[in-house]
């Protein structure tokens, strides 16, 4: 329909300005990403801290590595899950034909040449189809079979 209606050629769609916003699922699942991110920078960090760390300190570095792990990456995790699952997907988005866009000339129909031969004119009518109802119809299987039968009991009289 849009190609009959332009001339052969597709408009070109657009947005509408000012609808570039992002669904809470996508939301969702970027804020997971970045959690997970955020866990594997600081993860190593806190790490390598706790092991040139003197005493007590060691200790304390240790534990924020663990606990970044456990908030970085299974946090991460299950708010992607959490979003795929339960948040609001993006809406479908209604285009709108951009203003740019300018079909093409078409010429008119009486100025086109075909490039194919002209069609040949059969002058000759239909050959008329065989009359079939005079013919007899096909005997049974079962009538062949029991002839068959009689006249082998013939043979053995």
């Amino acid at each position: 329909m849009h190609l009959l209606a332009h001339g052969g050629m597709l408009p070109l769609y657009e947005l509408p300005a000012g609808e570039k916003t992002i669904s809470p699922r996508r939301k969702g699942v970027k804020q997971g990403v970045m959690l997970m991110l955020i866990g594997a920078l600081l993860v190593p960090i806190f790490g390598v801290m706790a092991g040139f760390a003197p005493g007590r300190i060691s200790e304390v570095f240790a534990l924020f590595a663990a606990l970044t792990a456990v908030i970085g990456f299974l946090g991460g995790a299950l708010r992607m899950l959490f979003a795929a699952i339960f948040e609001e997907g993006a809406k479908p988005q209604s285009y709108v034909a951009a203003p740019s866009y300018i079909p093409p000339a078409v010429p008119p129909p009486q100025a086109r040449v075909s490039a194919l031969p002209p069609a040949a004119v059969n002058t000759q009518p239909w050959r008329q189809r065989p009359q079939t109802a005079e013919m007899m119809p096909p005997s049974s299987v079962t009538d062949h079979t029991t002839k068959l039968l009689e006249k082998s009991e013939t043979e053995k009289d």
